[in-house]
């Protein structure tokens, strides 16, 4: 019994994960996270293979994976699948190269916008908003 009550319930693992209840029951539905079983008259309780899991959810998130992604990644988590898997790292690579390059251009276009506005002399248009329309 004791040993029972060191496996957190829902509440504790979502807290110590940094996450909502919500969030953990969001995650179970979609299959990225297993629910444990319920004894008959207690409560569910949540192993090192869940907070495990969670972590390796929210360290894929953080690199820009989609949830279907890291589901992708989660099948393929059997230490056999390392060309699948940086296939599929290979395609959030590029969407991430993609991102900066138009974030690059975007940073062009408003510094040199930016400058115009300080640099305007006299009743003339905000070069700003003159770009916009």
């Amino acid at each position: 019994m004791r040993h029972d009550l060191e496996r957190p319930t829902i509440g504790v693992f979502a807290k110590a994960a940094g996450v909502s209840v919500e969030t953990i029951r969001f995650y179970q539905r979609k299959g990225l996270l297993s629910e444990p079983p319920k004894p008959y008259g207690t409560i569910r309780r949540y192993g090192n293979a869940d907070v495990a899991r969670l972590k390796f959810i929210k360290a894929a998130q953080a690199l820009g994976f989609s949830l279907d992604e890291i589901a992708q990644l989660l099948r393929l988590d059997d230490g056999t699948h390392c060309l699948e898997a940086a296939e599929l790292a290979a395609r959030r690579l590029a969407d991430v190269r993609a991102r900066l390059t138009n974030l690059r251009r975007m940073e062009r276009v408003l510094s040199g916008l930016v400058k115009a506005c300080h640099t305007r002399r006299g009743h003339v248009s905000c070069p700003l908003i003159e770009a916009l329309h």
